[in-house]
């Protein structure tokens, strides 16, 4: 499997109120293959959100590299940035920061129009996604008029409609549920399965890591432990 997504001794320090330095990442080293669901585990305040938003280009490292399909994307300028997020990265959050007003398929077709694809495609697309999560009689509801996992499947839809080639997830299932949570896990596995998509996705709950084939486990803005799973069920043959 070739590497999509490195870091290369990356390093995030922040300056609080009284001048003094916080180091919130600390020689971080990981490499992300291509068409896996990968899990960044840890408690809160142990630099994993932190970390995702260095991965996914929405924040810089105070030092080291980060390298997409072996760019080294540190060095792009903010503009770039924003293209290499709008075309070939997605983002799932906790809160699913879907546009209330708008129905499930008004907010991925939006989602779909901000990414320039062409208006004759944006239907179809834009249904397509919300049948693949399992949407396809719920997509002119609102999002008030959906349950909390319907509105994690909008996001979700919303995210891979313009076929990123990865997606980073942070703790998407932490006002779920157990089973609400699980389902959507599973769907992220489908979706790695079936879709050719990478997945970087932050948590703390421990039943969702048995799901991910590699789990990085952070203390104190450090690596401290990294597992790869051996995921051969029904659902997702590993070559």
């Amino acid at each position: 499997m070739s590497v999509i997504l490195k870091a290369d001794n990356v390093s995030r320090q922040f300056i609080i109120g009284d001048g003094s330095v916080v180091n919130a990442l600390t020689d971080i080293n990981l490499e992300v293959e291509n068409n896996r669901l990968v899990c960044l585990r840890g408690r809160s305040g142990s630099g994993k959100t932190t970390l995702i938003n260095i991965l996914g280009a929405l924040d810089k490292p105070s030092g080291g590299s980060v390298f997409f399909n072996g760019k080294n994307i540190t060095e792009l300028s903010s503009a770039e940035c924003d293209r290499l997020r709008r075309h070939e990265m997605a983002f799932v959050f906790q809160s699913v920061a879907l546009i209330s007003t708008m129905t499930a398929y008004e907010n991925v077709e939006f989602a779909l129009r901000l990414a320039g694809v062409p208006m004759k495609q944006r239907s179809s697309r834009a249904k397509e996604c919300l049948t693949r999560v399992g949407l396809e009689k719920r997509m002119y509801h609102r999002p008030g008029e959906l349950s909390g996992g319907e509105q994690q499947r909008v996001a979700i839809a919303r995210a891979v409609c313009h076929r990123p080639k990865i997606v980073f997830a942070d703790e998407p299932t932490a006002a779920l549920d157990t089973p609400t949570g699980l389902a959507v896990l599973k769907l992220f596995r489908d979706l790695v399965k079936d879709d050719d998509l990478t997945i970087v996705m932050t948590t703390h709950d421990e039943t969702m890591m048995e799901l991910a084939d590699v789990v990085y486990s952070l203390e104190d803005g450090k690596i401290a432990s990294s597992v790869k799973n051996d995921i051969t069920d029904s659902n997702n043959q590993r070559p």
